[in-house]
């Protein structure tokens, strides 16, 4: 009986090695579809987009863009006019047909 019991461990270990590995399955990656973006507006980007809409603001000084929120669409952007080197103003773009356009003219044309 202890001859069995010595035995059993080296039976049991050997047949443990001897089962073949399964094969690993393949894993597919999923992509999202690439949506064309547009690019992050600028200070260059709001002079242009103020000077059409509002002619008789003076121009951008300084401006600073930012996204209104995490997965939104809109820009808000703070900017100086004419000599103020502060951002004093808030203008809102959003996408419009492959271009950004303030949300909001009037509002942005009166300040």
């Amino acid at each position: 009986m202890k001859k069995i019991a010595l035995l059993l461990p080296v039976l049991v270990l050997a047949a443990c090695g001897q089962e073949p590995a399964p094969e690993p399955a393949p894993t597919q990656i999923p992509t999202a579809p690439a949506t064309p973006s547009l690019p992050a507006p600028d200070q260059e980007l709001l002079t242009g987009i103020l000077a059409e809409a509002c002619p008789e603001l003076k121009p951008v000084n300084t401006a600073v863009c930012k996204r209104a929120g995490f997965g939104s669409t809109d820009v808000i952007c703070e900017y100086g006019l004419g000599e103020d080197e502060y951002l004093r103003n808030k203008a809102t773009l959003t996408s419009g047909e492959g271009e950004w356009v303030l949300a909001d003219p009037e509002t942005v044309c009166a300040q």
